[in-house]
């Protein structure tokens, strides 16, 4: 028997700490989503409607979202976008939308556009299930086959209608591929030449990589009007339908720390009323303390646990990833401080070490989750990065990010007639103090989509 409550003992202790690191591990929606469905499956849950919060709580909370609101209010797009999304959550009857709502989307232009055109019926029909089957980019990305099939016609009728859809606004809508799309618009434009016809067919890749003087060997022309040919064709857009508003890829990040910089501190705002409290029902506690039947008082005080447990997980949520947030944002203070070019490299391992807490514990409390700053929205495994580079005999370390800076930087200086190659800018980079390969160089070009030496040199 002794032997028995021990074992049973033991497995709660386990349960239990697994629901802590879940609970650790959830960003703000997912703990939302998560008391949603605890409160329907355990009764004693009541969660706290915002509301029926009482007032002073109320004006408090409404007083720090105004403070925080007044200092992002010239902010970028991303900050006045989840803010306000904020005042709408805290202000029920204010309707929640963001200007795009309003805004027409690509299909609701397209079917503008044959509103007063004569087609039959059916045809109609095809039109307005090929305009809404476009992607985001405006492509057409289904085999013809599909619209036939659907329809019971021939594939050289939803070409004509295809075309139909490609010779509407703006221009390029409804190609198939890259190459299309570009053919469509320069076709459209009256102005267009045979070369840069050619060049759309055979040369995208070398236009990419800035292989100018081997497209006008290929091609038979000069160099001057392979070049006036290029500008022509970078005019054009690859994606005419990404300028249109698209419900499907509209998409909100909800941070769960938020970072205010003060005058001569930082103030760090953990977001906790992104997600309702809750309360343990009063109604069950009498119940549980009053009730005769075994049975019944045994299952309440089993739910009862479990609010406890989950309301003890929460705090410690908050507390530990406060203690997180506290000791990152002071070893990176000049990012918060000066910007993203002043990130340090920073690795978990330290981190938990100066915390006092395991690895995995500190990993749980960044997975998945946003930080807000004056300088944008940045997941929190942002700040965990490993060296780049270092002067040797130094403990001055830099970052990728400040590498790639660097390497920019570099380049954008560099006599464009004679630009460096890989090895020249690793061979320039040591009087930043940086040691990195060649094959460094070229993995962190090839990343900021830099083109190599041949593709940078201007004829």
């Amino acid at each position: 028997m002794e032997q028995y409550i021990e074992l049973s003992q033991k497995q709660g202790l386990a349960q239990h700490m697994i629901q802590s690191m879940e609970i650790l591990q959830m960003n703000a929606p997912e703990l939302e989503s998560y008391l949603e469905n605890l409160a329907l499956e355990n009764p004693v849950i009541e969660l706290d409607e915002r509301g029926r919060e009482d007032l002073p709580k109320q004006q408090e909370k409404q007083e720090e979202l105004q403070r925080k609101l007044d200092w992002l209010e010239s902010t970028d797009l991303q900050n006045r976008v989840y803010y306000q999304q904020e005042r709408s959550d805290d202000n029920p009857a204010d309707n929640w939308h963001d200007q795009n709502w309003e805004e027409e989307s690509l299909s609701d232009y397209l079917l503008s556009q044959i509103l007063l055109s004569d087609f039959s019926p059916l045809d109609r029909s095809i039109l307005k299930f090929m305009i809404l089957s476009l992607d985001e980019r405006g492509y057409y990305p289904d085999e013809l086959s599909v619209a036939a099939e659907t329809y019971h016609v021939d594939i050289p009728h939803i070409e004509r209608l295809l075309q139909v859809i490609q010779s509407l606004n703006p221009a390029g809508i409804g190609a198939r591929s890259l190459e299309e799309c570009l053919l469509l618009q320069i076709e459209r434009s009256g102005n267009s030449s045979k070369l840069a016809e050619a060049i759309i067919k055979n040369h995208l890749n070398d236009i990419a990589k800035h292989h100018l003087a081997q497209i006008a060997r290929k091609l038979h022309a000069s160099t001057e009007e392979t070049v006036l040919a290029c500008v022509e064709i970078r005019k054009l857009s690859p994606k005419p339908g990404s300028s249109f508003y698209s419900r499907n890829y509209l998409h909100y990040i909800t941070p769960d720390v938020i970072v205010v910089t003060l005058e001569d501190s930082f103030e760090i705002l953990i977001n906790e009323y992104r997600y309702s409290g809750f309360h343990i029902s009063s109604y069950y506690e009498n119940m549980h303390r009053t009730i005769p039947d075994k049975e019944a008082k045994s299952y309440l005080h089993e739910k009862l646990q479990q609010a406890r447990w989950v309301s003890n997980c929460i705090e410690q949520r908050a507390s530990t990833l406060a203690r997180v947030m506290r000791e990152l944002v002071q070893f990176q203070n000049d990012f918060f401080l000066r910007g993203t070019g002043y990130k340090r490299p920073m690795k978990l391992s330290c981190l938990a070490d100066k915390l006092e807490l395991h690895e995995s514990t500190v990993s749980r409390a960044l997975h998945g989750k946003y930080l807000q700053c004056h300088w944008g929205i940045f997941p929190l495994n942002y700040f965990l990065t490993s060296a780049a580079g270092k002067a040797a005999g130094t403990t001055q370390e830099k970052t990728p990010e400040q590498v790639k800076a660097l390497i920019q930087t570099i380049v954008d200086e560099e006599n464009k007639q004679k630009p460096y190659s890989d090895q020249a800018i690793s061979e320039r980079l040591l009087q930043y103090d940086i040691h990195i390969s060649r094959r460094t160089v070229n993995k962190y070009r090839t990343e900021m989509n830099l083109p190599d030496k041949n593709g940078r040199k201007e004829w």
